[in-house]
């Protein structure tokens, strides 16, 4: 019996490992890509979704769905992708939120963008304001969105609230920092294009452009409170954002929500199938690769950058776009502090302390404008060019070391030489002054013309004691022998 129980376990393992289930085989199906640790402040990588996402060789983009909690947004990108709710994103009728993170769809739609054959993930991410979560954490998932994404849509039912606008602030000062570079140069990142759509049920009265438009008027504040002030900032700066962002209006699809996994699209409301088609067609229009660094990003590109943004994301309190420009200028500030060591390492020391002092000013110039000129993001920039600068200074503090060790080094054999010359006129057999001004002189010039550096001041006056003291004793030596 013991025997046939172990060869039905080893049957099955065999199976088990025959069947590949160490690896993804149904790529035709959502993956979590990013998951919530136990506490639900922070985020961590999800292994299967990375290699959904890595195995791609193509130009990637994403299009992000986010929005409240319980807003249709599961539904929503299931039916962009034409999928039925039962093998596509999970959809929740439950109080509890159902997806949790960022998730993705395993297969990518293929498009042909600029002549580009481009692979078009669609991801989903968790509801902000669910129970049971921080701001912190809603904010995270914002960020992350924000940056992984070539379309951003933001989605909300009904209408646009305050709490809408001022989540957006993130995505502002992303724009800010590096949207509006010099045409030509390259962007750190493009930021999403901001796509709002609103859900409502009537699609008379206002356009959803004019719902925007009035939502992000300015707010009265004859009062100066600091707090609609900040929020009038973020309605300022969307303006930044220009042609970066787009609305569209969808109506319900059908009056009974919790059936609308059973319905098919005869079933729903002729114009919701209208307007879904036309927002295919505008997500296809305005979607690109993203771009990082001035190129486009393959799977693996894209997951290595993916795990760049999540740590500098948990690193703060909150997510800061400062943090980020850190990441993004982290290659450029060490290549720009290479190029200032390299210049300083090819000096021949030691050298007099001004003419260091000249090279050091001429490097550290150079160093500072390749930065400039390379650096993205303008405001939070300047806490790197702040770093770059404090490195420099550590570099050039050990360069000083180095010219003073070998000054020291130099002077001292050259005076060590001088001594030994001294003594040797000390004690010729038949002194002669003018053998002795001759060694003098000779000691002298060597010592003034080959002595470099910061330690050469402290060396000429021993020089001076050494050679004054040698010359008295010369003098009196030899005079003393002349009288006798």
């Amino acid at each position: 019996m013991k025997i046939s129980f172990w060869a039905f376990v080893v049957s099955i393992l065999l199976l088990f490992l025959a069947s590949g289930s160490f690896s993804i085989d149904n790529f035709h199906q959502p993956f979590p890509i990013v998951e919530p640790d136990p506490g639900h402040t922070k985020l961590r990588l999800s292994r299967e979704g990375l290699e959904a996402i890595s195995r791609i060789t193509t130009p990637i983009a994403a299009v992000a769905a986010i929005g409240p909690y319980r807003s249709g947004k599961s539904f929503l990108l299931n039916q962009l992708l034409s999928l039925s709710c039962y093998e596509g994103f999970g959809v929740g009728h439950m109080r509890d939120t159902k997806t949790k993170g960022i998730w993705v769809w395993g297969t990518p739609l293929e498009l042909d963008i600029d002549g580009v054959r481009t692979s078009v993930f669609y991801l989903d991410t968790e509801g902000f304001e669910s129970v049971g979560k921080s701001n912190v954490y809603d904010d995270r998932i914002f960020a992350l969105a924000t940056v992984m994404s070539s379309v951003l849509i933001y989605n909300l039912p009904e209408t646009i609230r305050e709490a809408d606008i001022s989540r957006l602030s993130f995505a502002v000062e992303l724009a800010e920092e590096f949207y509006g570079r010099v045409k030509g140069q390259d962007v750190a990142f493009e930021p999403a294009k901001l796509l709002w759509l609103i859900q409502r049920d009537f699609l008379q009265g206002k356009s959803v452009q004019e719902m925007v438009n009035e939502a992000l008027r300015h707010v009265p504040n004859t009062d100066g409170d600091k707090n609609i002030d900040q929020v009038n900032q973020i309605r300022d700066s969307l303006a930044v954002m220009g042609d970066n962002s787009t609305a569209f209006s969808l109506p319900q699809p059908h009056l009974m929500r919790t059936k609308l996994c059973d319905l098919k699209d005869g079933d729903l409301d002729p114009m919701y199938v209208k307007k879904r088609e036309e927002l295919k067609e505008l997500v296809a229009s305005v979607i690109r690769p993203k771009i990082v660094q001035g190129k486009p990003l393959n799977g693996k590109e894209f997951v290595s950058f993916l795990e760049q943004i999540l740590e500098a994301l948990n690193k703060g309190e909150i997510p800061s776009t400062g943090s980020l420009v850190e990441v993004f200028n982290k290659g450029i500030l060490e290549r720009c502090l290479k190029l200032y060591s390299e210049r300083m390492g090819r000096l021949v020391l030691p050298m007099p302390d001004q003419s260091l002092q000249q090279i050091h000013e001429r490097s550290r110039e150079e160093a500072m404008k390749a930065f400039d000129e390379q650096h993205f993001g303008r405001h939070h920039a300047k806490r790197s060019a702040k770093q770059l600068d404090e490195e420099i200074k550590e570099v050039y503090k050990n360069v000083i070391m180095a010219n003073e060790y070998h000054s020291s080094r130099l002077c001292e054999a050259l005076y060590t030489k001088c001594e030994d010359k001294m003594d040797q006129l000390q004690v010729l057999r038949l002194p002669s002054m003018a053998k002795f001004n001759a060694g003098f002189l000779q000691c002298n010039q060597s010592f003034e013309q080959e002595c470099i550096g910061p330690s050469k001041t402290s060396y000429e006056q021993r020089m001076m004691k050494m050679m004054g003291k040698s010359r008295s004793l010369f003098i009196k030596e030899y005079n003393q022998r002349l009288f006798n």
